[in-house]
């Protein structure tokens, strides 16, 4: 829609660029998720286990390198399917577990007030922001406009209906209740609260491991989606389109290309396991402009509104004031992340 609407230019230097990052990014946050899932697998057996979490990230990035040969979008179609009731399990696990933890002896004490530095207050309110962007902008991603089959108005509405109902369904409960019960000592993955700080669960055993299992399942099938729009950029240069899809020709620079994405996107996870840091990156650079910015102003060039209307306004108003969060959010982000690396060395074993 870029190239179309606003030339060539803007959508090879500017939108192509953000869905670069938000796609990557999320491959990021995706093998750093799993190898903290990993990890606390391993500490339900092993409470006193010595291996890294870096270690762990390492394992599940070699995981996604063979996940990462799947050829094309079409080839994830199931796993898209399986996805999906993943996502719900696994959410429903985190609630479950978070009340059943909130009505226990071993409720942890609630911590609810806000941060006395005021300065700490409004970079953290704009890096939130930023998060809940990331959250909620997983709906409007670039595989959607490319595999929806014509008419594509409705079915393209009807899809984002079924994606936010998910998206609310998940993201509330998971983070009402585990917000009411863990307060400001919620961590970025909330699974990683159900083990206290003595290495014990407070939650059933088979009842952890199942949850943390769902997580791994789902993590994979998500980083997958999200490597592929990196690999046709890379397939697209470097393949041939006159050779089918697993001629020598093609496999080649397939294998080498994808193992050089998953093998960067495994290193940044491993040196900087930062979740919600890096969540709060991938909305403030990528999904609060493409999902807030772009669009409104996409609809005026586009349908040439009148100047005297509200619709027109509306649009400059919402670009204008979410291109100023999109700044101060980056700001906090990086900011939270600096932070973040003096508390912790690279490669930390948080």
């Amino acid at each position: 829609m870029a190239h179309q609407i606003l030339g060539s230019t803007w959508g090879r230097y500017y939108i192509g660029p953000i869905q670069f990052l938000v796609c990557f990014g999320a491959v990021v946050g995706n093998v750093l998720l799993g190898g903290q899932s990993m990890k606390s697998i391993y500490l339900i057996e092993k409470p006193d286990g010595t291996i890294k979490l870096y270690e762990f990230v390492a394992i599940f990035g070699a995981f996604m390198l063979i996940l990462a040969q799947l050829p094309s979008f079409h080839s994830l179609r199931h796993i898209n399917l399986i996805s999906l009731f993943l996502c719900l399990s696994y959410s429903a696990c985190a609630t479950a577990g978070s009340v059943y933890i909130g009505q226990s002896s071993d409720a942890p004490h609630r911590d609810y007030s806000l941060p006395s530095d005021e300065q700490d207050l409004v970079f953290g309110v704009f890096n939130a922001i930023a998060i809940i962007a990331t959250s909620y902008g997983n709906g409007i991603i670039p595989e959607i406009q490319a595999t929806v089959a014509p008419p594509v108005q409705g079915k393209m509405f009807k899809g984002l209906c079924l994606c936010y109902a998910v998206a609310v369904a998940t993201f509330f409960s998971v983070a009402v209740s585990g917000y009411w019960v863990f307060g400001n000592l919620a961590k970025g993955t909330i699974l990683s609260n159900f083990i206290s700080g003595n290495g014990r669960p407070l939650v059933p055993k088979w009842f952890l491991l199942m949850a943390n299992i769902f997580t791994i399942l789902q993590l994979s099938a998500v980083a997958v989606v999200y490597l592929q729009p990196t690999n046709e950029l890379l397939e697209g240069i470097f393949a041939d389109p006159h050779k089918g899809q697993y001629s020598v020709r093609n496999v080649f620079p397939r294998i080498v290309f994808r193992s050089i994405s998953v093998g960067m996107a495994t290193a940044i996870a491993a040196m900087l396991p930062f979740f919600g840091d890096i969540n709060a990156v991938i909305g403030a650079f990528g999904f609060l402009p493409l999902d807030f910015v772009v669009p409104a102003v996409l609809y005026n060039i586009t349908f040439r509104p009148s100047m005297r209307g509200a619709v027109f306004w509306a649009n400059v108003v919402i670009a204008v004031v979410f291109s100023v969060f999109a700044v101060l959010a980056s700001i906090a982000a990086v900011r939270q992340i600096l932070l973040d690396a003096k508390n912790y060395k690279l490669f930390a074993n948080v």
